[in-house]
């Protein structure tokens, strides 16, 4: 059986949270062509004595149960002893972490094994930041009740770049942030629908005249929506052309 060419391991409570989102589209079958795996496992496995303990209360006082560090520790030792890997990255899901952004997405593709660690309740014991997690990464500045959501982001995020996940590789590059900035508008049939009509230059057949349309309007939505990515857009530092539609 052949290697995945990128494989996430997922320690998680939940495991049951993550089989309707990894079972279609664009995951499910790279899943189940081989291209991706995606393995759970439940942090209770790996839980202290008898009954499987993986929280306690927090040293200091104060509301909340913290997530033990042992479950952790072992199951990434677990992990690593039944699945070795050339290359892994260990990343934490937690509001404390850097952004997941498209150029974070592309560099962990580059990896062969991604680790997540998915916590809950109050957090996470500090021990598993200090010496298990390579990394931290959130999702935006909210906080979730766990970070089963913001690992199914980071497993669609990432492999994405992946190739053989998507139809059409060529996506990926058109995408908005591959360029800096957002993407442009997309229409298709019918070209009139109560009352709104999809611009003539897109049936012209005048490629040129499109594609000048295009990076036109892409730079608009990102001077519009997203100023901040304006600096970072290279479209932003092209000659504007005026373009009729």
């Amino acid at each position: 059986m052949r290697k995945a060419a990128l494989e996430f391991d997922v320690v998680t409570l939940f495991p049951g949270a993550f089989a309707g989102p990894l079972a279609y589209g664009m995951l499910g079958r790279a899943r189940r062509s081989g291209v991706l795996a995606v393995r759970l496992h439940d942090l209770r496995r790996f839980g202290v004595g008898p009954h499987r303990q993986v929280d306690d209360a927090t040293y200091g006082g104060g509301g909340g149960m913290v997530l033990r560090p042992e479950p952790f520790f072992e199951a990434v030792e677990w992990i690593r002893e039944r699945f070795p890997a050339r290359s892994e990255r260990v990343v934490l899901l937690s509001p404390q972490g850097k952004r997941l952004v498209h150029g974070e997405a592309a560099r962990l593709a580059g990896h062969e094994r991604i680790v997540l660690l998915c916590g809950r309740y109050e957090g996470i014991d500090e021990r598993v930041r200090e010496g298990l997690a390579d990394e931290e990464l959130s999702v935006g500045d909210v906080v979730v009740t766990g970070g089963e959501l913001p690992a199914l982001m980071v497993i669609d995020a990432v492999s994405r770049f992946v190739p053989g996940v998507l139809g059409r590789e060529e996506a990926v590059e058109s995408d908005s942030f591959s360029e800096g900035g957002l993407d442009f508008p997309h229409y298709t049939r019918p070209a009139t629908y109560r009352g709104l009509d999809v611009p003539e230059v897109l049936l012209s057949g005048d490629h040129g005249a499109i594609e000048r349309w295009r990076s036109e309007r892409a730079l608009e939505a990102t001077r519009s929506k997203r100023p901040d990515l304006v600096a970072t857009d290279p479209r932003s530092r092209a000659p504007r052309r005026r373009q009729r539609g």
